[in-house]
């Protein structure tokens, strides 16, 4: 199995001792955290034109609910790792959960652009909070040759979210509303809440990371590549998906039920793509990522070119779905590999750049989609993610050969 660097030991600095056996049910707890977060965090892709409605705001204006989330996110991960000291990372984890919930309360009850605004910036500080924590949490639970398995495990989360949010928020929005279907994902923040209040066993950290740690993350070569590769994929994923809906409505001429189909099978797409993207990204990470993006940049051209036919809609957004399914946990791999001592600091340099991307991608996909229509914004997704594509598997392919 290729690798970045030396397995990390049980006296990492961001690392605690392990003094106790795998904890797997906490794994899976977080995996559920992880589920309700991302949930939460895609709602408005499929509840984006009845809440521009009630809103009385354009689709793009309500397209930067998202941008909010992720400019959050972007600091809220320094910030809490810098902040967080020597505090027991499991009550960390538990106010996370706790700010999801308030969070979806505030969006289903918003009056306004602004209200939506703020209550979508407390998602915004959990999301990039438990992204940030994500790698140095799989080390404290479980052995260092296991923390693959357990990111594979924590990033499923991720892919059921995409199964279940935005064919359920159609779906749901289309019968009981958007706002009832917001406070149905405040339930899942109190379920997880619940679950890890259960299952968490203590976590005190073993140092409190500083400036140094993130300068010393950032020299590090497969870091600075993991982190550009983030940037260009993922925007360019989130231009496009961010208004998937519109597209969707304008182009093949869906209605609403073709729609929440649709959206069902890229959610199926990305539970197997992050299966199959997991078992490649443990021997290659830089293959798993991208390739990942490649088969990104093929579905989103077949949109752009052909997206007036309904089968080959639906068939490139299911295709769409099963290579996004497996970027984030192959960019999560590849960046535990590369800086295993650095785990917390590395991680929220890592959620930083996936939530900047996310913000640039929605404020530029939401320019483009008021201004040159849907398919404009497709274009710009599919040339995004394949310079992302070419980025990784030349320079960053390279790297990990060098390393092996």
């Amino acid at each position: 199995m290729s690798d970045f660097a030396c397995s990390p030991s049980s006296t990492l600095p961001e690392q605690a001792p392990a003094a106790q056996p795998a904890a797997w049910s906490a794994v899976f707890s977080l995996s559920f955290g992880v589920f309700g977060l991302v949930t939460a965090e895609f709602l408005p892709v499929s509840l984006l034109t009845p809440m521009a409605a009630d809103l009385g705001v354009s689709n793009g204006a309500v397209g930067q609910a998202m941008t909010a989330t992720a400019v959050v996110a972007a600091c809220a991960g320094p910030l809490l790792v810098l902040g967080s000291g020597r505090l027991d990372r499991r009550s960390i984890v538990w106010t996370l959960m706790a700010l999801l919930a308030v969070s979806s309360v505030l969006t289903a009850f918003a009056t306004g652009i602004t209200m939506l605004l703020l209550a979508r910036a407390l998602l915004g500080f959990a999301l990039g909070g438990f992204w940030a924590m994500m790698a140095s949490l799989a080390l404290r639970l479980v052995a260092p040759s296991d923390v693959p398995r357990a990111m594979s495990i924590i990033v499923m989360g991720v892919s059921l979210a995409t199964v279940a949010a935005a064919p359920l928020g159609a779906a749901l929005g289309a019968f009981w509303g958007w706002r009832a279907t917001f406070l149905l994902a405040s339930g899942l923040g109190v379920a997880s809440l619940l679950v890890q209040l259960a299952v968490l066993p203590r976590m005190p950290s073993a140092g409190a990371p500083g400036i140094a740690s993130f300068r010393a993350a950032l020299t590090l070569r497969p870091v600075l590549i993991g982190l550009t590769t983030v940037i260009i994929v993922v925007s360019g994923h989130f231009a496009g998906f961010t208004f998937i809906r519109p597209f969707l409505e304008a182009v093949p001429r869906f209605e609403v039920s073709a729609i929440s189909l649709t959206l069902l099978a890229f959610g199926i797409g990305g539970f197997f793509g992050n299966v199959i993207a997991g078992m490649i990204a443990a021997r290659s990470p830089a293959w798993a990522v991208g390739g990942s993006a490649l088969l990104i940049g093929a579905a989103t051209l077949a949109l752009a070119l052909l997206g007036s036919s309904p089968v080959v809609s639906f068939l490139a957004t299911t295709i769409w779905g099963f290579a996004f399914g497996g970027f984030p946990v192959s960019t999560s791999i590849w960046n535990a590999r590369a800086a295993p001592d650095l785990a917390e600091s590395a991680g929220a340099l890592f959620s930083s750049s996936f939530q900047v991307a996310i913000a640039s991608g929605a404020v530029l996909g939401g320019l483009l989609v008021d201004g040159t229509g849907p398919t404009g914004v497709i274009v710009y997704a599919c040339i995004a993610v394949v310079l992302g594509a070419t980025v990784m598997l030349t320079i960053g392919r390279a790297t990990e050969r060098a390393r092996i």
